[in-house]
């Protein structure tokens, strides 16, 4: 229990750790306040037992309660608000902290654990220390305090009692272990049941279209309703194996609460207690464990606060890229590699690539499907750092660059595009959040999605839904080229710009594109004959070597990969309906 609570406060930042620790002081007070019962009562009874009630007792008697109720009161509401302070800061500062962190982990990592896993830490995870942390490192502390200081309290009036009493605090932290080492097996099996469901939900949601295009329905929900079951089993589970525990707890306090009413009782007709103290024993029976019994059941939940800590802290420590680089502003963006490898997985994907593509040229990178088009680029622009070898911009390895220097120097447009839920106005000046309406509109118009646009109900004023939904997907690609447009870096990098184009709007794109690309650095991969054929260089990409490279001229020449992907192109477009 004691490590969990101090897992937990490490795990917070200083300045809420701070808080936390203040709040352990104001619950101590508390908890000695809460303790001057006690004196109360004993001020009242003596005077009874002597028949010696009068006015000054009883105003003696009710300011000691007073001073008990309200010096209580007062510093629980400010442990109470501390706690609060530094449960919802830590909860608000680590999710940034994992936002940050996640910006710069390899993109590998997002292939090896899944998004529901990653979005259950940053939401169910984070909202479990949020909602519960604080309130059980809450209620847990008060209830140890305040037993602590009764039992000292009751050692003061007689040390047979308090050695009882310490007895009966032995055996229920004994029990409490039992329940710990449950909660702490239960605990992570009901995170990673949470992790899964959210798994599941996200994929029937994104994959919906798919889903009813080919009639799944049945089948997919019966995933996710399966997921859904063993979510709640999970919990179920849980409180299942806890609650003899919890019984047991609060049934051994009662016990002990008993022994100590019948010990004070026999003491007293024994002799060896005075009628006074044994009063004060009886009554303070009911007292002592009252909140140790809420601490000891709200305990069961401190291990899935230790859970969600160690998950939280396991994305946290996941080595990230190298981003402590130096702020270069190269002068040149010539792009070159030397030798380079990467592997994912064990398994080769790039192998001794050495290429050179100079400042304003374009390359183009064909081939087949598997070949590793997509990897190369994404070791070009530093998504991924090589295994072997060196990736370098205007003579200088990428990874001289601090993160941030060198994202400066590249724009991307993928063929999947992901819009945020905002204003498109926003989603378009991404890049540049203060950039004025009159340079939104002129990207907006270079990249053919103006007139759309002007057509939406509130113009660029509307809000499109998460991910892009209420547009079509030539629509969102025309606004991610407006957002590279807007972002306007030396280095452009495309893949498959023009998928998702209509045919109709494909003239107007290929100039706002050419707009676009002007004197800058372009990476393509590109399937679209019309787009390849134009380029300085074409590198066709196969088994993670490059096969061939060259012209398009050039390569014609050869009876290689390229011809026949220039054939099969030709003969698809010569099909008429």
């Amino acid at each position: 229990m004691f490590k969990i609570l101090k897992n937990f406060f490490d795990f917070c930042d200083a300045e809420d750790r701070k808080r936390f620790y203040s709040s352990i002081v104001f619950s101590l007070l508390q908890a000695m306040f809460e303790a001057l019962k006690i004196p109360a009562i004993y001020v009242m009874a003596k005077a009874l037992l002597d028949d010696n009630v009068t006015g000054k007792t009883c105003l003696t008697c009710l300011g000691i309660m007073l001073v008990s109720i309200i010096g209580a009161g007062s510093f629980k509401a400010k442990a109470t608000m501390l706690q609060t302070e530094g449960g919802y800061n830590t909860c608000a500062n680590k999710r940034m902290k994992l936002a940050e962190h996640l910006r710069y982990l390899p993109m590998g990592y997002y292939n090896e654990n899944s998004l529901g896993r990653i979005m259950s830490v940053t939401t169910n995870t984070m909202q479990n220390l949020e909602n519960v942390a604080t309130r059980v490192v809450m209620i847990v502390c008060s209830g140890l305090l305040t037993t602590a200081v009764i039992t000292v309290m009751i050692l003061f009036f007689d040390r047979r009692i308090g050695l009882i009493l310490l007895g009966g605090l032995a055996v229920f932290f004994l029990i409490n272990s039992g329940l710990m080492k449950v909660s702490s097996g239960m605990a992570k099996q009901k995170l990673e049941k949470d992790s899964a469901l959210v798994a599941k939900v996200i994929e029937y949601i994104q994959g919906i279209f798919e889903v009813r295009t080919f009639r799944l329905t049945g089948k997919r929900s019966k995933d996710l309703n399966t997921a859904i079951d063993e979510n709640e089993h999970a919990n179920s589970a849980m409180e299942l194996k806890l609650i003899p525990f919890m019984t047991m707890q609060s049934f051994w306090l009662k016990a002990v609460g008993t022994v100590i009413v019948l010990t004070s009782i026999l003491l007293h007709i024994d002799g060896s207690m005075d009628l006074l103290t044994t009063i004060i024993m009886i009554i303070s029976s009911y007292l002592i464990y009252a909140q140790l019994d809420t601490a000891g059941n709200y305990s069961a939940l401190l291990r899935t606060v230790d859970v969600s800590v160690h998950q939280a802290q396991e994305i946290l420590e996941t080595p990230q890229m190298d981003i402590s680089g130096e702020d270069i502003s190269p002068e040149h963006f010539t792009i070159k590699t030397e030798d380079i490898g990467f592997a994912y997985e064990k398994r080769k994907i790039i192998e001794g690539v050495t290429l050179e593509i100079p400042e304003r040229t374009t390359t183009a990178i064909v081939g087949p499907s598997g070949g590793g088009k997509s990897t190369l680029t994404s070791l070009l622009s530093r998504f991924w750092d090589v295994d072997e070898g060196r990736v370098t911009l205007d003579g200088r390895d990428v990874r001289d660059y601090s993160m941030d220097s060198l994202m400066k120097n590249y724009s991307f447009v993928f063929q999947r595009v992901y819009l945020f839920e905002d204003t498109i106005a926003n989603n378009i000046r991404f890049g540049q959040p203060d950039a004025p309406m009159e340079k939104v509109i002129e990207a907006a118009k270079k990249a053919c999605c103006h007139d759309f646009i002007m057509q939406l109900p509130e113009g660029y004023d509307t809000v499109i839904g998460e991910g892009g939904a209420s547009l079509s997907g030539g629509e969102k690609q025309r606004i991610s080229i407006a957002r590279a447009i807007m972002k306007d870096s030396p280095i452009i990098v495309l893949d498959e710009a023009t998928a998702n184009v209509d045919p109709e709007n494909e003239a107007d794109l290929m100039k706002a594109i050419n707009a676009l690309t002007k004197e800058k650095t372009i990476i393509m991969i590109a399937h679209r004959l019309k787009t390849v054929r134009g380029a300085d260089q074409i590198l066709v990409i196969d088994s993670g070597k490059i096969a061939e490279r060259g012209t398009h001229e050039a390569l014609m020449q050869e009876n290689g990969i390229y011809r026949s992907f220039v054939d099969s192109r030709r003969e698809a477009a010569s099909w008429r309906l």
